[in-house]
Formats: C-alpha cells, sequence, structure tokens
C-alpha cells in the first residue's frame, strides 16, 4: 500500500505555476546574488518544497540557469531589441538608457543580475561565474557584430573600432549597475550616458 500511495503521489501533476514560481526565484536570485540565495530563500519564495523545486528545475544550478534566460527574455530583453534599431547610435542609445532604466526601475532590485551574481562568486561556484561571464561575453560579441555591420554600412567612420566601442558600451553598463547598487538615480546615470554619446563617432553617411 505504502509503494502504491508513493507512486500515486509521485504522479500527481504540479499543483503550482513553474512561471510564477521562476519570476520569484529571479527577484531572489536578483537580490541576494547566486551564493546568497539559499535553498530555504528560493523555496519560500516560490512557495514549493526542495522535492517540488529539484523535480520541476533541478537543483540550484539549473534553476539559476533557467532564471538567466528568463532575466534575458524578460528584464534584460531591451537588449536585444536594440541590436534591431537602423543606426549604431540607436542601438547604443537604446541598451545605455534601457540598461539604466531597469537598473533603477523601483520594481526591480538594484543592479544587474549577471553583474551582481558574478562578483558575489566564490570558488565553490565557479562554474556558475563562469557561465555569466559567457553570457556577458556572448552579449558583447554581439554588439561587436552589430556595430561591425554599421562601419561595413557607412553608418560608422572607417577608423571606428567596433571591438573598442563594444567594450566601451559593455564597460559602461557594467559601471552603472554598480553605481545603480550604490544608489545612484535614473537621471544621474542619464546625464553620464549623454556625455558618453556626445563623442560617439558620426556617421559617414552624414559626412
Amino acid at each position: 500500500m505504502k509503494t502504491k500511495s508513493l507512486s500515486k503521489a509521485a504522479g500527481r501533476p504540479r499543483s503550482f505555476d513553474t512561471s510564477k514560481a521562476l519570476d520569484r526565484a529571479l527577484d531572489v536570485f536578483w537580490r541576494k546574488g547566486y551564493e546568497g540565495a539559499s535553498l530555504s530563500d528560493l523555496t519560500k519564495a516560490m512557495g514549493i518544497n526542495r522535492p517540488s523545486l529539484y523535480a520541476a528545475f533541478g537543483d540550484k544550478e539549473r534553476l539559476f540557469r533557467k532564471v538567466l534566460d528568463r532575466y534575458a527574455e524578460g528584464p534584460a530583453s531591451y537588449s536585444t531589441a536594440a541590436l534591431q534599431e537602423p543606426t549604431s547610435r540607436a542601438v547604443v542609445e537604446r541598451l545605455l538608457y534601457g540598461a539604466a532604466d531597469l537598473l533603477t526601475s523601483p520594481g526591480n532590485p538594484r543592479g544587474c543580475l549577471l553583474v551582481q551574481s558574478a562578483l558575489a562568486c566564490g570558488d565553490g561556484a565557479d562554474c556558475v561565474r563562469k557561465e555569466l561571464i559567457s553570457r556577458r561575453m556572448a552579449g558583447e560579441a554581439a554588439l561587436r557584430g552589430r556595430l561591425n555591420r554599421a562601419r561595413m554600412e557607412g553608418d560608422l567612420p572607417l577608423e571606428a573600432n567596433p571591438v573598442s566601442l563594444a567594450r566601451y558600451i559593455v564597460t559602461m553598463t557594467q559601471g552603472m549597475s554598480v553605481q545603480a547598487v550604490s544608489g545612484a538615480t535614473r537621471r544621474q546615470l542619464h546625464r553620464v550616458i549623454g556625455i558618453a554619446l556626445q563623442s560617439w563617432p558620426s556617421s559617414r553617411l552624414n559626412a
């Protein structure tokens, strides 16, 4: 009888919304970082027990990877949309202002999930740290490719260096994340962005 009971329990459908549970896990990781978020923090926020978490999402590391996908497709989706802008300046404007708005939104934890989690990762979470670095590098590579296309199309001067420009923008966004955590306001970050955009290379098409 006991075996039958366990079998029936194992076959029951999930009684929680996995989408909402992921959103709640995202909030916990965003506020506390990967290592700072305990399993107790996660299960309490998600409204489930540990067996349910393991059954639905795997271990903590696999849950975090799902959360990173959720973050990229949701709060940070502006970065993908920005690459579709028609000019390099429009791409950069949307990236920087989108980042500033996300980092200082009153409805979100301060800072960037990828940056904050990587800064707080110790040796015990080396796989997670490498995953975060890989995702940031992929974002930089996508921006570099877009800026290289802009240069080939005449939207950037021939002497412009897409590699350095992409790294400059990534450094800007990471720096704004640290500033936001330290209390910088949206207006303050927007002013910094305005200064950065003043030095953006002019298009050859308008020369």
